[in-house]
């Protein structure tokens, strides 16, 4: 080892041991609470581990967000203090920051976009803070919290990468090696890094042996993009459904944290953190909000490789669910578990069909069917196509369910298919009635009053819709399913278009669920 190696050694251990010593001393507990650590002793049984889930539901805003925001007021100066703070935030952020600044007397001033769902808005205000709410999207909102702070000489208050805001979160992890000494591995959901930065420096320096893995969200996977990268890189585009961790690029001191002090990153489905969020419900009664229950999806999916009797611990890290999304999780939990399989098969336009069809189930519940009569349905020898939901105990048993009824029909799977899933299942109509360039694309975009009509708007008059499907699932984001008529010589100007609208989009023309149900 180099001189230079060597003082760089060491400097990164006096700053983990600052780390440290500012994590033990933090004051969040003027503000937050010890959240309880509770064993889920169901799912402990059915995994073969004992399962512990870190309540941080319990803060007063329902989020580990508090003990950032506390501790970074806490650490400015006067002057910073007096002349007040700033940020942007939709979400748990602003709650936090809200009720920090109130606890310390401190002005706040939070800019939320105007897509922020009212009781997010009203929870703000609540805590005294002065709410605007400018622009349709986060960065919109963020470019106008700079203008604020530059104007009026408020501090910014970043919600994760910032060295005094990660100290606050690293709490968490001090509490729980306090209530289980004996943890193994520790879950952490992963937005921007702040809540694993700063549990993983204060859980690598007390307790080297306990493994500390992050988890994301498939479609906000900016942790793991920074890793294959060597250093944090934006994503494209990220989902909307967990939008507590819905950031495009993770922070750069919380990244060289993570990067130093985790052991790996696990990503999860939407499936599977619907199932989380049914699994917490059932132990606690607490609804978690899909961030929330993030880490506890990711370690089901390490059970599922695990050799079994280890101390698991996942944090809960917030409990502010828009009321309406509940219907959208509801649908899609029994998927997370694999508890339910879509499948289309294709049976004789015959009368009895549909009872063989069921009599070849041996006896499982159906949960869905969907079928529509149409003109080929009464030709000789015809076929039909039916959409069927079926419920089974587990992915097994789904594989041997398809094996056998394609033994007398012929079977496709769809229920790893988005496509099916979000739009098909709702919309069985028939095929196209006559024959069409169509090209088919499903569309994500931020739910606000009026968004569908400035969806609409920016896609423009210039080629023929010819299928159409919304859905609303809740607050905070919209899908689109959307046909066009294109002839060979639109296609270089119609993605163009598409590129230039700014929204989450791909093509399903070749999805097998639109070809047998709706092409």
């Amino acid at each position: 080892m180099t001189e230079a190696e060597r003082e760089q050694l060491l400097a990164e251990k006096d700053k983990a041991l600052s780390y440290l010593r500012s994590i033990m001393t933090s004051p969040v507990y003027d503000v937050a609470v010890e959240s309880d650590l509770t064993p889920l002793t169901k799912l402990s049984d059915k995994l073969n581990n004992d399962i512990w889930l870190k309540r941080e539901d319990q803060q007063p805003v329902h989020s580990f967000k508090l003990r950032g925001a506390y501790n970074k007021l806490s650490m400015l100066d006067e002057q910073s203090k007096q002349q007040g703070v700033v940020a942007a935030s939709a979400g748990n952020h602003a709650q936090g920051l809200a009720l920090a600044a109130k606890k310390l007397n401190i002005a706040a001033t939070i800019v939320m976009p105007i897509t922020t769902p009212d009781i997010k808005v009203d929870n703000v205000r609540r805590y005294g803070a002065d709410v605007r709410l400018i622009g349709k999207s986060y960065n919109e909102a963020q470019a106008a919290m700079h203008d604020v702070a530059k104007k009026e000489g408020k501090t910014v208050i970043h919600p994760f990468d910032d060295e005094d805001v990660l100290v606050g979160q690293g709490t968490v992890a001090k509490e729980i090696l306090q209530q289980n000494p004996n943890a193994d591995v520790v879950f952490v959901p992963v937005g921007g890094g702040g809540l694993l930065a700063g549990m993983a420096v204060y859980l690598k320096q007390m307790a080297p042996h306990v493994r500390v893995i992050g988890v994301e969200a498939e479609d906000s996977a900016c942790l793991k993009a920074a890793l294959e990268a060597g250093q944090p890189t934006d994503l494209a585009q990220v989902g909307l459904f967990a939008d507590g961790v819905a950031v495009k690029r993770i922070g750069e001191t919380t990244f060289g944290l993570i990067e130093r002090y985790c052991d790996d990153v696990i990503t999860v489905n939407i499936d599977e953190i619907c199932a989380s969020i049914k699994d917490i419900f059932e132990q606690t009664r607490v609804i978690a909000e899909p961030a929330g229950a993030l880490s506890l999806a990711g370690l089901q999916k390490y059970c599922a490789n695990s050799a079994g009797q280890e101390n698991l611990v996942a944090i809960l890290s917030g409990a502010n669910m828009n009321f309406h999304s509940l219907r959208y999780v509801s649908e899609r939990c029994e998927l997370g578990e694999q508890k339910e399989a879509v499948l289309a098969v294709t049976i004789p336009e015959q009368k009895g069909s549909f009872r063989r069809f069921c009599k070849s189930l041996g006896g499982k519940v159906i949960t869905e069917f969907n079928y529509r009569y149409n003109q080929q349905s009464a030709e000789k020898n015809a076929s039909a196509n039916i959409f069927v939901g079926v419920r089974v105990a587990d992915s097994q048993q789904r594989h041997a369910l398809v094996e056998s009824l394609s033994s007398s029909f012929f079977v496709r799977d769809f229920t790893d298919n988005e496509l099916a899933k979000l739009h098909v299942r709702y919309m069985i109509g028939g095929h196209s009635p006559s024959a069409l360039n169509e090209r088919i694309f499903r569309f994500q975009f931020p739910e606000y009053p009026g968004a569908l009509e400035n969806f609409l708007d920016m896609l423009g008059e210039h080629w023929n819709i010819t299928l159409f499907h919304y859905r609303n699932h809740g607050a905070a984001f919209g899908q689109v399913l959307a046909g066009f008529e294109l002839d060979d010589s639109d296609h270089s100007q119609f993605f163009e278009h598409l590129a230039s609208l700014g929204y989450v989009y791909s093509e399903e023309t070749d999805n097998l669920a639109y070809q047998a149900f709706l092409d």
